[in-house]
């Protein structure tokens, strides 16, 4: 008896066994019925992206699609593919548009991919995830890299991508830990040689902005991607401020919305390590021409120029002093607030103890500047209209097709008249665009205020530029730095 137990228990381990290499077996069995015989995927910038695969099958191929995840975003894409039969062979093609603005995806942006086959047999088969990088087709790329930063470049100009990738290095390491910002995941940045190069590989907009402005650089912080020219003085700095914007979205950023716009540029300027001096004249200027703008009551940049050199003044100066101040620790535990998705006043409050106002009023007192009230606004709402009496048909009305009519009773007060409602005046509409108007960015040096396009991608996808869909992108102007300081210096000869 005690023998047959024994048996018993040794044959339990090894039937155990027995299943679970008859399981792999079978599922080994069932993967071999489909087979992919090749695969590839190119970039053809900025028209789109082409996947392709050829699969064979002991079944009919009844689908095969294609999943793909854009830069750092945890979000994909999803689409099927169109397929051709060749006997017991299936070739598959998808051409993925990247040409609009709502698909827009910036070069030099990693694409991580897989394709998922399923046959008549409800038999499927996913391929393992692979990486690929979206370039820019016009060049032939080769890159430099550290750790988690990659900078491509193209052409004799390696020293000058090495440079960038210090610059990219050295911001990270400065403020990375300031922020709380995650580091482990990739950042690329495409550098081109001048803005010629520049422009063909930027978001499609305004044919009239693209001549009339200089980007020398754009962020799109939500797919971790930078587009850069590294050709002039203002690289470094440019790079520093734009690594700063993905560092500041990384670090504050939330399902419920991103960090206002005076922070995140005075951040990006705070922690530019080659920032400029046209910031502190325009503040300077600023507070002698009593010109400060109430920063931390604005949802988004200004669009005069001279405003938007001022604006970017005032937002460094404030974090500076926020960090003298109250110590940078306090800086980490803000960008937790807005991280876990509360909005600045909740996030200030608790950190700081004041709201923005309070904040803006103690930075006012710090430089010596008048201190800000913020207007009070009421509503105005419509005149009511007096329903109408309706009254039920009774079955004689509904007979003869007429309707009944109540007497109304004799009344010594007349009946009241309804008023049109108002039409919404030109300065409120004003109002309405600019409080929902989508951050806008800059800049170390310039600014473009032009309006952020929606960023399918993320961003974010980005800061100044486009917010959508997912990317925000930055747009950063010589023209609008010239513009505006031209305008403060001329000013400044006319003051009495």
């Amino acid at each position: 008896m005690k023998s047959g137990r024994k048996l018993i228990r040794a044959l339990i381990p090894m039937s155990a066994a027995l299943l679970l290499l008859l399981s792999f077996a079978t599922a080994q069995a069932e993967g071999d019925t489909i087979r992919v015989l090749s695969s590839s995927v190119t970039s053809e910038f900025p028209e789109g992206i082409r996947f392709k695969v050829e699969v064979s099958g002991d079944n009919e191929i009844t689908s095969i699609a294609v999943r793909f995840k854009t830069g750092t975003q945890s979000r994909g894409s999803y689409d099927y593919m169109e397929l051709v039969a060749r006997g017991q062979l299936v070739d598959s093609e998808l051409f993925w548009r990247t040409n609009s603005g709502a698909r827009y995806i910036p070069p030099g942006t990693i694409i991580t991919y897989n394709f998922e086959i399923e046959d008549s047999e409800g038999t499927r088969f996913d391929t393992e995830p692979e990486t690929f990088v979206y370039h820019d087709i016009r060049f032939e790329w080769k890159e430099v890299s550290e750790g988690a930063i990659t900078v491509s470049y193209h052409g004799p100009v390696k020293r000058r991508a090495e440079i960038i990738l210090d610059a990219l290095i050295e911001t990270l390491e400065n403020m990375a830990p300031l922020l709380g910002a995650d580091v482990s995941e990739p950042i690329r940045a495409t550098a081109y040689n001048n803005n010629a190069e520049m422009l063909g590989a930027l978001p499609p907009g305004s044919s009239t902005i693209r001549r009339e402005l200089v980007t020398e650089g754009q962020a799109f912080t939500s797919i971790g991607t930078l587009l850069l020219i590294i050709d002039g003085r203002l690289a470094r700095g440019t790079a520093s401020h734009e690594m700063m914007h993905i560092l500041t979205s990384r670090a504050g950023d939330s399902a419920f919305g991103g960090v206002p716009a005076w922070l995140n540029e005075g951040l990006s300027e705070f922690g530019n390590i080659d920032p400029g001096f046209s910031y502190d004249v325009a503040l300077e200027f600023a507070m002698a021409t009593d010109r400060l703008l109430p920063i931390t009551a604005m949802p988004a940049l200004p669009g005069n120029p001279e405003d938007v050199i001022i604006f970017y003044g005032q937002a460094r100066s404030i974090v500076r002093f926020m960090a003298a101040a109250y110590g940078p620790q306090r800086m980490t535990d803000l960008m937790g607030e807005l991280r876990s998705g509360n909005n600045i006043d909740v996030a200030l409050q608790s950190v700081y103890g004041v709201d923005r106002v309070g904040l803006e009023n103690q930075w006012r007192r710090a430089i010596g500047a008048p201190l800000f009230t913020p207007t009070e606004r009421t509503s105005v709402r419509p005149t009511p209209i007096p329903r109408r009496t309706v009254t039920a048909y009774n079955l004689a009305d509904l007979i003869s097709g007429a309707e009944s009519t109540p007497t109304p009773e004799p009344s010594a007060t007349p009946e009241p008249t309804s008023t049109p409602r108002p039409e919404p005046t030109p300065t409120a509409q004003v109002v309405a665009q600019a409080e929902n108007s989508p951050t806008a960015g800059s800049s170390p040096e310039a600014s473009s205020a032009t309006a952020e396009e929606p960023d399918a991608q993320g961003g974010g996808g980005a800061c100044s530029a486009p917010r959508d869909g997912g990317q925000r992108a930055v747009d950063m102007s010589m023209i609008v730095l010239v513009v505006g300081l031209v305008g403060l210096r001329f000013r400044r000869r006319l003051k009495p």
